[in-house]
């Protein structure tokens, strides 16, 4: 059976952090009951096999789902735009050896989305990034609609490798001392899906509040003021991020 790893850090909390809330309006429409970012990508790329899309990236060998994440990320964005992207294993390690300074010890998400908001990622830097409320799930819900997806991470339980090797919905479990990272893409009524380990991975609603410790939505630099629709301030975003520069 294949070896599967971890690697993300406890939370970090930066008081300039920008909070997702603090950008949306009463005009902002509720989200769909059930929203799925991959069949808009699956349809542009006319590619349907996640495991061709969003490969393991090293995390079985080592700690770097956080960077993993972000590499799914990517893909996610350009394939709504229509562009086929997938990182190379090799680049995503190097960017983890990079970021940890050469050693396999695992990687804070707040740390890699500053880095990402402040240097080029695959020819690209973030235009912002936002904090959600993880106990708030129509803000996860409108953050995957608008965005494409969620950046987060959760602090494993006991079952997570098994139920994942067996194809099973993650639950809440006891807890461990180990953390990852996820990107998440869709979402119905039960829970969420994932993207993970090379696949995809459903979890509960119930998994997500027993597990999950932080919650980022992304601004792409695919995403461009007209594309989001009357509820998102991004005019004030922009001011905030240059105010949090200065």
């Amino acid at each position: 059976m294949t070896t599967l790893r971890f690697g993300k850090h406890a939370p970090k909390n930066d008081y300039r952090t920008l909070r997702f809330k603090n950008y949306l309006s009463s005009k902002l429409a509720a989200p769909p009951a059930t929203y799925d970012t991959l069949a808009t990508v699956y349809k542009k790329l006319k590619i349907s096999d996640p495991t061709k899309l969003f490969p393991m990236d090293g995390n079985d060998t080592y700690g770097d789902c956080t960077i993993a994440a972000l590499s799914h990320a990517i893909t996610v964005y350009r394939g709504l735009t229509g562009e086929k992207n997938i990182w190379s294993q090799q680049s995503v390690v190097k960017l983890y050896m990079h970021l940890t300074g050469g050693a396999d010890s695992g990687l804070n998400e707040l740390d890699v989305l500053n880095y990402w908001q402040s240097n080029s990622v695959d020819g690209d830097k973030i235009a912002a990034y936002t904090k959600i409320d993880t106990k708030n799930h129509t803000h996860i819900q409108q953050a995957i609609r608008l965005f494409g997806g969620v950046y987060l991470g959760f602090q494993c339980q006991e079952n997570c490798i098994k139920d994942f090797n067996a194809k099973k919905p993650w639950t809440p479990g006891k807890l461990t001392q180990d953390g990852h990272a996820v990107f998440a893409v869709g979402y119905d009524k039960t829970g969420v899906t994932v993207l993970t380990w090379g696949n995809t991975q459903k979890a509960t609603w119930a998994w997500w509040d027993e597990c999950v410790d932080e919650a980022y939505a992304i601004l792409p630099p695919e995403a461009k003021k007209s594309d989001f629709e009357p509820g998102f301030d991004f005019k004030q975003l922009k001011a905030d991020l240059a105010e949090v520069a200065n």
